[in-house]
């Protein structure tokens, strides 16, 4: 019998591919059930736009064009991201994004000049992501994130489906998909990478709190650079388990 020219393929390389193969399928079914099916109720995706989200966005797209997507326009951003979620939605068909920004009240009384981040990043995220991401998903049962297991010490433990504190359920199709599984998944459906990547932005978040990292960094070390802030409030944790404070 003829031999079968897959099993040429060398032997890791067939076990990443049937491996981001279970992780894909994975993905797919959980979002099945939490965008077409009952299991969580009235659903949003939150994505960044950033550095991985075409990942999440296209599985996505692949089973609901009109799901609801949050995307946080802090005002502080890239030009480049603002770039990026336009060419994302165009190419995957989405036809619900729902772009939100700080309360310009809010911004004036507190951060007037744009300068909060320089004294007091926590306070910054607060008012320019949270508070708008809080108001934004009043209404919905459950949110859709890209967070990943490997990305934060924080993160490590994460479950597919996470208890928002008694508010909301989490859902977190990536949890268990490695950096490696990311780069497969974007170039076996030769996805558009966000402009800013190529100038060796990893994470990418707003203009004034990244940098690009050197090689050998950890992707994250250039969100927040020279301090312990690793989240920027949209996630919390307490004892293991990731949460968000009671409004």
């Amino acid at each position: 019998m003829p031999r079968d020219t897959q099993l040429e393929t060398p032997v890791a390389d067939r076990v990443a591919a049937l491996n981001l193969k279970a992780k894909e399928e994975t993905a797919l079914q959980r979002l099945d059930e939490v965008l077409n099916g009952n299991a969580v109720g009235r659903v949003a995706l939150v994505s960044s736009f950033g550095a991985e989200s075409a990942v999440l966005l296209h599985l996505a797209s692949r089973l609901r064009k009109d799901v609801p997507v949050i995307f946080v326009d802090t005002r502080m951003l890239f030009q480049e991201t603002l770039d990026y979620q336009l060419e994302l939605a165009e190419a995957f068909g989405l036809t619900d994004i729902r772009r939100i920004t700080p309360d310009s009240e809010a911004v004036r009384r507190d951060d007037v000049f744009g300068r909060l981040h320089l004294k007091d990043t926590d306070a910054c995220c607060a008012l320019r992501k949270v508070a708008p991401l809080d108001a934004a998903l009043d209404g919905f049962d459950a949110w859709i994130t890209g967070r990943k297991r490997h990305q934060t010490d924080a993160r490590r433990n994460m479950d597919l489906f996470e208890d928002e504190n008694g508010r909301r359920i989490k859902v977190n199709p990536l949890a268990f998909w490695q950096p490696e599984d990311l780069r497969a998944y974007m170039d076996a459906h030769d996805l558009p990478r966000h402009p800013l990547t190529r100038r060796g932005f990893a994470s990418i978040g707003c203009a004034p709190c990244t940098r690009p990292v050197a090689e050998g960094e950890d992707p994250r070390a250039g969100r927040w650079a020279g301090s312990d802030k690793t989240e920027c409030g949209i996630h919390f944790d307490e004892n293991g388990k990731v949460v968000r404070p009671a409004a």
